[in-house]
């Protein structure tokens, strides 16, 4: 890759920026979103005459800068004015800059709250229309849509994303060849006899931490193998009488607190947070991590090349389609961008763009998204983050792409999924308690809105 140091330093931004996102989430079911489509045809045509796209962007998010260098080069009309703040400055301030009258033409925006139903933001649909943007999979936009009822998930499109996480497991080769396994588990049988095998080994199986509720990771992806994985996007995008105390859930649940009763876990999981499980396998202690792909570079630089695997959840029954967590790094056009067309054909060059699409890889480690069947970009052979990018391809054609349920409330991770959790791990809590805390939760924090 031509920018591995920069790349990997930026991983870890984005690490942490992810862990912060898992605290904030949606919107307020039952608002009815103002109509902010753009009046008059969209234009698809490059930008003419000389023009500033001003950016609203987070603290340690370099892409936007690298991409719009790009663009300049191949568009010398186009200029950038690219303002950052912390992430939180960012997400409080956010409703006063839509509102402004020199509002930013793009605004990086992780939740859309109530800016729709105020009106704020720009409606997306025609040039999803416009520039075939249905050649993508369904689940890569999804989060970015919200109907007038105020369920996400569906309706009108009014977000972008600019690169996009996957998840999975990460596999210490090491490891897995002390203990005996020559190949990445393809179901969870598998999988669990390879947690024995560590096991009986003495080696520990799983390196997590609840302290920060990282452990989230594992039970939703347990959660996502059992079932439809509709029912538990339609609870994490509010729709309407829609639980997480399903059939699929408590399978999912129950399968994590037996494995923390196997001593699978760390005896200590419950003060483990995110930076150290992290630090924890990458100087070798465990043979499987769940995390993201934005941990490819640490991972890799930890265990060293070709000493590590990342691969996808395995399902519950072989053959099937993979199911994994992912989202983008969302930005949306406000409703007052003087820019608004030169915008969306900057938002589409992102991900059609070879060299745009390159930089995205280069600078985040994340997948640059857009049509699954157009070519990856280059990165270096065998390494993880080529391994990660083959992986979102897979979950994309799969059409396998779930948000994260810490994302389902804005209060549901730090009020209710990660105490729980801690609870349910220490088997002070049964699986079915959890689910129906859960929910009740759940019910509370959507009706506070």
């Amino acid at each position: 890759m031509r920018t591995r140091s920069r790349a990997g330093r930026t991983l870890m931004v984005t690490a942490a920026a992810a862990t912060v996102l898992l605290a904030v989430a949606g919107c307020a079911p039952g608002s009815s979103p103002a109509t902010t489509a753009p009046s008059g045809d969209v234009s698809t045509e490059a930008p003419t005459g000389d023009i500033t796209i001003k950016i609203q962007d987070e603290t340690g998010f370099p892409v936007t800068s690298d991409l719009s260098d790009e663009f300049t080069k191949q568009y010398p009309n186009v200029k950038f004015d690219i303002v950052r703040d912390s992430f939180q400055n960012l997400l409080a301030n956010t409703p006063r800059l839509l509102a402004s009258a020199d509002a930013p033409d793009l605004i990086r925006q992780s939740t859309i709250g109530t800016t729709v139903k105020d009106g704020l933001l720009t409606n997306l649909d025609p040039y999803f229309d416009a520039y075939g943007w249905d050649k993508f999979s369904a689940g890569q936009l999804a989060g970015g849509r919200i109907t007038d009822a105020g369920v996400r998930g569906e309706g009108s499109l009014y977000q972008f994303g600019i690169g996009f996480s996957v998840t999975g497991i990460y596999m210490n080769k090491t490891i897995a060849s002390q203990v005996g396994i020559t190949e990445a588990p393809a179901t969870i049988d598998e999988l669990e006899a390879d947690l024995e095998k560590a096991k009986n080994a003495g080696v520990l199986p799983i390196q997590t931490g609840m302290q920060d509720g990282t452990g989230t990771f594992v039970l939703q992806a347990l959660i996502n193998q059992y079932g439809d994985k509709q029912d538990l996007i339609d609870w994490m995008y509010n729709k309407p009488g829609a639980t997480i105390d399903t059939d699929a859930a408590l399978k999912g649940t129950t399968k994590f607190q037996d494995w923390a009763k196997a001593g699978y876990l760390p005896p200590d999981v419950n003060a483990i947070n995110y930076t150290t499980m992290v630090s924890n396998f990458t100087s070798g202690q465990g043979l499987f991590m769940w995390d993201g792909n934005w941990d490819a570079q640490n991972v890799e630089t930890g265990l060293g090349a070709g000493n590590a695997e990342f691969f996808l959840m395995p399902p519950a029954q072989a053959d099937s389609k993979h199911v994994a967590m992912g989202a983008g790094n969302t930005f949306t056009i406000p409703a007052k961008s003087k820019n608004a067309d030169a915008t969306a054909f900057f938002l589409n060059w992102i991900v059609t763009n070879d060299k745009a699409r390159q930089i995205v890889v280069d600078v985040t480690g994340s997948s640059p998204g857009g049509d699954p069947t157009q070519a990856l970009p280059t990165v270096e052979k065998g390494s993880l983050v080529e391994q990660a990018l083959n992986n979102s391809a897979t979950v994309a054609t799969d059409d396998g792409f779930v948000d994260f349920m810490a994302n389902s409330t804005a209060g549901i991770y730090q009020g209710s999924l990660q105490p729980n959790e801690q609870l349910l791990l220490t088997d002070k809590l049964t699986p079915e308690d959890f689910l129906k805390a859960t929910q009740e939760f759940y019910e509370k924090d959507l009706a506070a809105k």
